[in-house]
């Protein structure tokens, strides 16, 4: 970590960041099991949502000037209904949900803890604000026999279990963006894990 500073937004602060966040998101998701086919101008209008919501946090990871990594995270009520609806329908308050929505990082910088700068970071932020009881994010779903699927693929399960997430398969939605080896957007389903936030360390 010696030569990766982490860097803390929220709101209107998350601007002028816009451009190097859409470029990262755009590289890093177009890997499995995302395999985003995204655009700066679909990218650059939704993180416009962390700069209209003032208790978004968006956690940088810079190498020098370049941005190498960032998490994101904001309200649930300050989501999409594709989001809040799967919560509401199972009787949980938006109003009492964070929501820790991704984190992207190059791979050349994986396996430094950068993860967990992550992880501490939006949870901390979370709690600071006072007025929720969970955590959440949520990841898509896909085949184990996917054909685009690497041979060294590895889920990240283990890694969010251990940071003491619970995967809910109640909690579930669909969400559509065009893969890589597609001609159209097609929805993908998508399962939320939570945590208590009072499990986190304060």
């Amino acid at each position: 970590m010696t030569d990766i500073a982490i860097k803390k937004l929220s709101g209107e602060a998350v601007e002028p960041w816009i451009a190097d966040l859409a470029r990262l998101r755009i590289a890093v998701f177009r890997d499995f099991p995302y395999l985003y086919d995204g655009t700066a101008e679909y990218e650059e209008n939704y993180l416009q949502t962390y700069v209209r919501s003032q208790a978004s946090i968006v956690v940088l990871a810079l190498d020098g000037d370049q941005v190498i990594g960032a998490s994101t995270g904001l309200p649930m009520q300050d989501e999409t209904a594709e989001f809040q609806q799967p919560f509401i329908d199972k009787g949980f308050d938006p109003a009492k949900v964070f929501y820790c929505a991704e984190s992207v990082l190059l791979k050349e910088y994986r396996g430094r803890g950068v993860y967990k700068q992550f992880f501490s970071g939006r949870e901390d932020h979370a709690r600071q604000l006072g007025r929720f009881d969970w955590l959440s994010f949520c990841c898509v779903q896909r085949p184990d026999n996917h054909p685009l699927r690497p041979n060294d693929y590895v889920p990240l399960d283990a890694i969010w279990t251990k940071f003491g997430y619970v995967k809910n398969t109640g909690l579930r939605t669909s969400y559509a963006w065009k893969d890589v080896d597609q001609v159209e957007e097609t929805p993908h389903e998508m399962v939320f894990w939570l945590k208590p936030i009072q499990d986190s360390p304060s």
